[in-house]
């Protein structure tokens, strides 16, 4: 056998996407040079690793015991090479991190420093919505999760970072509409756009839709904030959303806060991780350099939000 570990990472991210096409996206190279790597790796064995039924790509038994075997070799070929820069002195390893969505405009500006003093370290990012953050910490795949809103039933340790601000906002052709500070009332009057079951946005909202004894016009649910927002300039409806996910737009003048009595609804960004997690040196290290340096990144990233509210 002759088969290269650039042919297993790539077999692997065909696995994990289900498809050569996700699969080449994922590792930016051309599907072509996907196809044919795969097939240079097929080659090597008398069995199928991959079957295609209806246009849609299946793994074979075999091909799932090779994954498994694949990423057992990645891992100790990465277990190498971190330790040889240990040797070094140098911290190495690698760091996951699971994060809300919104969180994306948080947990990159708690990363920066230490990663770029510590450029032997690897870090594994998975941006998605609440439910499937806690479920990669429930299984034990993170180090840490971003969230702004705590998970049930799990015994969890805490860092909290920063405010969480949400508001009701409207593209910027509706404030007139709005000009003094509503009541819950509003909510009767406007669609709103909702984040989709699962989101930590759409929690916080339900929560105080519940406790105010609302019921809110519904009027699109989307899978994202990016979309949310955009939906949001379009002029498609109103939506309560976290200040930190629109700062350039309220810039811009694309999106305009709608006072509301009781708002804005704040929760907290919080780095979580079990309870009994036996976290790694690299783990370790960057909770460290967080408890430290937390402050000082707030005031020199974050601030700006406290003029809001």
């Amino acid at each position: 056998m002759n088969f290269t570990l650039h042919q297993l990472r790539i077999f692997m991210s065909v696995v994990e996407n289900r498809s050569v096409t996700k699969a080449s996206e994922a590792l930016h190279m051309t599907q072509p040079a996907v196809s044919i790597q795969l097939r240079n790796l097929q080659l090597q064995f008398d069995m199928p690793l991959t079957e295609v039924v209806g246009r849609k790509l299946y793994v074979t038994e075999f091909g799932l015991e090779l994954y498994s075997i694949a990423d057992k070799i990645l891992k100790d070929v990465a277990s190498i090479s971190y330790q040889t820069q240990n040797f070094k002195g140098m911290l190495s390893g690698r760091l996951k991190i699971s994060v809300a969505s919104t969180g994306k405009y948080v947990m990159p500006y708690y990363l920066k420093d230490f990663l770029k003093a510590n450029p032997g370290i690897d870090l594994q990012m998975d941006v998605t919505n609440k439910t499937k953050v806690i479920r990669s910490l429930q299984n034990n795949e993170v180090d840490f999760s971003l969230v702004s809103v705590l998970p049930d039933n799990l015994d969890i340790c805490q860092e909290i970072l920063l405010p969480n601000k949400l508001f009701l906002t409207g593209a910027a052709d509706m404030e007139s509409v709005f000009t003094q500070p509503s009541t819950k009332a509003i909510f009767d009057q406007i669609p709103l756009i909702y984040r989709e079951d699962g989101s930590g946005t759409r929690v916080t909202m339900q929560r105080y839709f519940q406790k105010a004894n609302i019921i809110p016009q519904v009027k699109l649910e989307l899978t994202s904030s990016e979309a949310v927002k955009q939906a949001v300039i379009a002029g498609l409806g109103f939506s309560i959303q976290s200040i930190l996910s629109i700062k350039n737009e309220l810039t811009l003048n694309e999106v305009k806060i709608i006072p509301v009595k009781g708002l804005p609804l704040t929760e907290q960004w919080r780095l979580i991780w079990l309870k009994e997690k036996k976290m790694s040196e690299v783990a370790r290290a960057f909770l460290g350099y967080l408890r430290k340096n937390k402050k000082a990144i707030y005031q020199k990233t974050f601030s700006w939000i406290e003029q809001y509210g």
